[in-house]
């Protein structure tokens, strides 16, 4: 009898973690999204406009990816033509204020 050896969940549970932390805070583009969403700006054209270099294939993947986090939530306007609009979810400014935080240490340096 061939058995394969269980994975061990609380292993693979960590490494999804780290998975997920470096695709959203290590990402300056999802980083850049995050605050100029905090920022008030919350159309696909105004973030594309105001994340320099930013494509809008790129912008798009990272808006989907996150809302897939619960960090951004989607409000569609059914208008012509359609409007969309992000805005942080709980979760997000959490989150958002804590890489603020970062940033501000970065800002003060060594002491």
């Amino acid at each position: 009898m061939n058995s394969k050896p269980k994975k061990n969940s609380a292993n693979t549970d960590e490494q999804r973690v780290y998975r997920c932390l470096e695709d959203v805070i290590g990402c300056k583009w999802s980083v850049g999204v995050l605050l100029a969403v905090r920022a008030d700006i919350r159309r696909p054209g105004e973030l594309q406009r105001n994340i320099v270099g930013i494509s809008t294939k790129v912008l798009n993947e990272r808006l989907r990816k996150l809302l897939k986090y619960g960090l951004l939530a989607q409000r569609r306007f059914p208008e012509s033509p359609p409007r969309t609009e992000y805005r942080l979810t709980p979760f997000g400014e959490e989150l958002t204020a804590l890489i603020e935080r970062i940033r501000d240490l970065d800002r003060r340096g060594p002491e």
